[in-house]
């Protein structure tokens, strides 16, 4: 068995609690900054509050009313828009191909100047800070101005969607893929020491089974999550994240 497999969490995801920004924006709706992953599957598990999802995607404009013990996910390529109508939404959100989304894989709906190059887009999407909340003004002064600005070019993309459906997203994907074409290497890295070696392992435990053996059953391990002891101002919200002990528990 081997470390890297035995020790991330399952499938290789990412877990993580997001409490939606509850700040409203240019249309009169409280919530994130729009944006879409260009290699990583998400899902929402809702927690406490209520709001609805925007998604652009293949099916056109939709919006989805979220309350808690609603569970939905979204491919690669949904454009989505996170909208808190309660004040206190928060939901769960599990991450596939963890480590993708920390490097570079989401990519903010920002007007298309912007998007021309890396640098133009870094220097859109940087921000001073991620201190924990209260910690930094200027930081969240950051990530509202990040946020009305990926709102400016997620509204035009959506009217363009509205009008001619799925078509309407073609020059944003095409710009995105630009962005991150060269993120790929590192990505595969990942992958490989993530999902790609635990569905490996899972291959491993099959033919083990098959051949009715046992012993890697005595190499299990219970693991626990820690908490992050600070929450860092992510697009949807205010993020609360967990990383593995050191040691298992046997």
């Amino acid at each position: 068995m081997t470390a890297t497999a035995s020790s991330t969490f399952p499938g290789a995801t990412a877990v993580s609690a997001v409490s939606i920004y509850n700040w409203p924006a240019s249309d009169g709706a409280a919530g994130g900054t729009p944006h879409m992953h260009t290699a990583s599957t998400e899902a929402y598990i809702v927690l406490e509050g209520t709001g609805r999802l925007e998604t652009l995607d293949s099916r056109g404009f939709t919006s989805t009313d979220l309350a808690p013990g609603v569970v939905l996910w979204f491919t690669p390529g949904t454009v989505h828009r996170a909208i808190n109508t309660s004040g206190d939404l928060k939901v769960l959100v599990l991450m596939q191909n963890a480590g993708l989304p920390e490097n570079g894989d989401a990519v903010m709906t920002f007007p298309a100047g912007h998007l021309a190059d890396v640098e133009s887009y870094r220097a859109a999407a940087s921000l001073p800070s991620k201190e924990a909340d209260g910690g930094d003004p200027a930081a969240e002064e950051a990530v509202r101005r990040r946020r009305d600005l990926a709102l400016e070019g997620y509204l035009q993309l959506k009217e363009e969607v509205l009008r001619s459906g799925v078509a309407g997203l073609a020059d944003f994907h095409a710009a995105a893929v630009n962005l991150v074409s060269g993120n790929t290497a590192a990505w595969t890295g990942f992958l490989e020491q993530g999902a790609a070696a635990q569905a490996a392992l899972t291959k491993d435990h099959l033919r083990s089974l098959e051949s009715k053996e046992s012993f890697f059953l005595q190499e299990s391990a219970t693991r626990m999550g820690i908490r992050k002891p600070r929450r860092i101002y992510g697009m949807c919200g205010r993020i609360d994240t967990w990383e593995l002990s050191d040691n298992s528990q046997r």
